[in-house]
């Protein structure tokens, strides 16, 4: 297990309030949470209660939009929470490219944010969901035409949704492990079963195999954060807790 366990807020956006949440994360043993874009509406009090609880927030999720239109205004966010690291979580269907030029384009733009984030001091990457790894007509893959477009990028793959896809984590950690500064450990459950919760299960009850992917995370990458995910969990308490204590164990 790694030694420091972070949790995505975003996993318990439907559960409030948020001192509640922060509380709960604390007493299950999280060190580390991971921010979105609802936690940055009063960052005094989000920072208010990651030190009442000796929670810290080294990363984030921050919008295209944001990054892009008011970079001076997550850089504030970001500097207020401790973040070091910044990811761009997604991209809305319509505005996704068709081409692989396309997607490359899109590599650039994110390159052109994350040269401005490092001259800030800060990491800066891109985090995947399944789209990235579905074939475009001329048979590349998104993922490889975002990184050929932006050669500087971290990654922080969203290890779920690359086995959604159909594909191997293993494989493209050992592909990119170089780009790769955090993982989302989030589960998939077995196909049919719980359709209530988009398909995800707690971590270690659904089909990834963890042993072998945290092998290949730790010989391949630069990883420093390891973040638990679920999209929409029935009961962010059951998930929370039963997720951390099947890491506890490995």
């Amino acid at each position: 297990m790694p030694k420091r366990i972070s949790f995505q807020l975003y996993s318990a956006r439907k559960t409030q309030p948020w001192s509640a949440v922060i509380e709960h994360l604390a007493k299950c043993g999280y060190k580390e949470v991971e921010g979105f874009g609802a936690n940055y509406e009063d960052v005094a009090a989000t920072r208010a209660l990651l030190d009442q609880h000796g929670l810290t927030m080294p990363t984030g999720h921050f919008s295209i939009d944001i990054l892009e239109k008011e970079p001076k205004k997550a850089i504030k966010i970001a500097a207020a929470l401790g973040i070091r690291t910044i990811y761009c979580p997604f991209i809305m269907p319509d505005q996704r490219p068709k081409s692989g030029a396309g997607w490359k384009a899109f590599g650039k733009r994110l390159g052109a944010v994350g040269k401005a984030m490092r001259e800030e001091g800060y990491g800066f990457g891109w985090h995947n969901h399944d789209f990235e790894f579905k074939k475009l007509s001329d048979g590349s893959l998104p993922i490889d035409r975002i990184f050929e477009g932006g050669p500087m990028l971290d990654w922080e793959i969203d290890l779920a949704w690359v086995a959604h896809a159909k594909h191997n984590p293993v494989k493209w950690i050992k592909t990119y492990g170089e780009r790769i500064t955090a993982v989302h450990i989030k589960d998939n459950a077995p196909k049919g079963k719980n359709l209530d919760q988009h398909g995800q299960a707690d971590v270690g009850k659904g089909t990834l195999k963890w042993a072998e992917i945290f092998k290949a995370v730790r010989e391949n990458t630069r990883c420093t954060s390891y973040v638990v995910e679920h999209d929409d969990p029935k009961d962010f308490k059951f998930f929370a807790k039963n997720s951390f204590n099947y890491l506890s164990k490995l």
